[in-house]
């Protein structure tokens, strides 16, 4: 990780730590870097969630491109891989986008993709943060027919992006009812006009009503009991949530059980498999994914790559070595023949269409994948220096030795720090809930004492 950008972009607390003149630094400095690259005056893709902050952040993004001389197309309130898309399709330089995912309201960030849809490289990250935390004030203004201008594309772009998503199956899904979660953020913008394009599918749609500080409240990938509930009373096939900006997706089935990112991929690649759609019949997850997984692809000749946590690092790996399916357990698949990222809405047609061809019930599809008890504590500490040491400690390396060998082969332990928090991560899975919270709790409770 970099000074500003974080394993998902520019991350923090609106006005206690990303404010304004920071977001207005760095779209200087991104029209700054793109223009040396590209040779002459760039264009930029930018769009948002439904945070109060994000129309403050946009703005000042805006006047920084502009002011260093990129054109802008302003995509008004789209999920992160609708952006994407359209980036791509508009044939831009970059795109920007202003969300902090999952995370509440008060926070938000800034990512930003090149022009072919993926995210920012190291290398350009690097450079934008030079001019930014040291050199933003050498940056030439641009002046008279130099200067950018903004072009306001949201009704077109949105739609387009739509279009896109429904193109991705063939199924008309008739005879599905579905309720879906929209997190009240950017997915209120899209899914119900998406879900609408299939008229024999029977949706309704709750948390679409962003206020600007209710993202992710109580709603969404992020919670999902609520959607539980209202999915097995009211009779639903299945149950969707997004999270804020929509590049996750989860789902539960008919009886209300959670179906997880490493579920969804085993149903899906196991499909693409049958049909020779998954390249060296391999799926791409990360350490994080649960040891049922594991399990289940070696019983279907399935290979399972595994890296580390970050959809961005899924992404390279599957790019790398020509991989269709790839994701995370928490909700971020990545269907390369389709899109560049993380894409929820796309996701959830996907498993729609596999559960109508089934013609099978969600929990018999889903299920199929079994799920080891999994207990995850997330720690707080002081900074990144303190993640550092803690990573670095002997004694946290012992104490995970020793937990390991008791456990053998029926349990697995991961303590990692967060890219996007101020947390460690403890994480640990065995044969029971119980020996799966004791081993947990018991790392969990070394990391303040290092």
């Amino acid at each position: 990780m970099g000074k500003l950008f974080g394993t998902d972009g520019i991350r923090g607390v609106v006005n206690a730590g990303l404010d304004a003149d920071l977001a207005y630094k760095v779209g200087l400095a991104a029209a700054t870097v793109l223009a040396k690259s590209k040779g002459g005056k760039p264009l930029v893709t930018i769009g948002k969630d439904t945070r109060i902050s994000g129309d403050l952040l946009k703005g000042s993004l805006i006047s920084g491109l502009c002011t260093a001389g990129a054109d802008v197309l302003d995509l008004g309130t789209l999920p992160t891989p609708g952006v994407a898309w359209v980036t791509v399709d508009e044939e831009a330089d970059a795109g920007i986008v202003i969300s902090a995912s999952h995370n509440p309201f008060e926070h938000n960030g800034i990512k930003i993709f090149n022009g072919k849809g993926f995210k920012l490289s190291d290398e350009l990250e690097e450079k934008i943060e030079d001019i930014v935390l040291f050199g933003s004030n050498n940056v030439p203004m641009k002046t008279r027919g130099d200067i950018g201008k903004v072009s306001y594309v949201a009704p077109k772009a949105s739609e387009d992006y739509i279009d896109h998503l429904e193109s991705t199956i063939d199924s008309t899904l008739g005879g599905l009812r579905i309720l879906v979660d929209c997190a009240n953020g950017a997915a209120s913008a899209t899914a119900a006009r998406l879900f609408d394009r299939f008229s024999k599918l029977r949706t309704d749609v709750i948390n679409a009503d962003p206020d600007g500080v209710n993202i992710n409240d109580r709603c969404g990938s992020t919670h999902m009991d609520a959607l539980a509930a209202m999915v097995k009373a009211g009779g639903y096939d299945m149950g969707i949530a997004f999270d804020g900006d929509a590049d996750r997706c989860l789902a539960v089935d008919e009886l209300g059980n959670l179906i997880d990112g490493d579920q969804i991929m085993a149903a899906c690649g196991l499909d693409m498999k049958s049909k020779g759609r998954l390249p060296g019949d391999t799926v791409v997850a990360t350490v994080m994914s649960n040891l049922g997984f594991h399990v289940y692809a070696k019983e279907h000749e399935m290979k399972l790559e595994c890296t580390d946590v970050g959809d961005r690092n899924v992404l390279e790996r599957m790019v790398e070595k020509g991989y269709a399916l790839g994701g995370e357990q928490s909700g971020h698949m990545i269907f390369l023949d389709h899109a560049t990222t993380g894409d929820g809405q796309l996701t959830a047609l996907q498993i729609l269409a596999l559960l109508k061809e089934s013609g099978k019930k969600a929990s018999e599809v889903f299920s199929a994948c079994p799920r080891y008890p999994q207990v995850l504590i997330n720690v707080p500490v002081a900074d990144n220096d303190v993640k550092k040491a803690a990573m670095a400690s002997p004694l946290l390396a012992q104490a995970v030795q020793r937990e390991e060998e008791a456990l053998g082969d029926e349990g697995r332990i991961l303590v990692r720090p967060s890219g996007t928090e101020a947390l460690m991560r403890v994480m640990v899975e065995a044969r029971s809930q119980e020996t799966a919270q004791e081993t947990a709790q018991r790392l969990a409770d070394l990391i303040p004492e290092l």
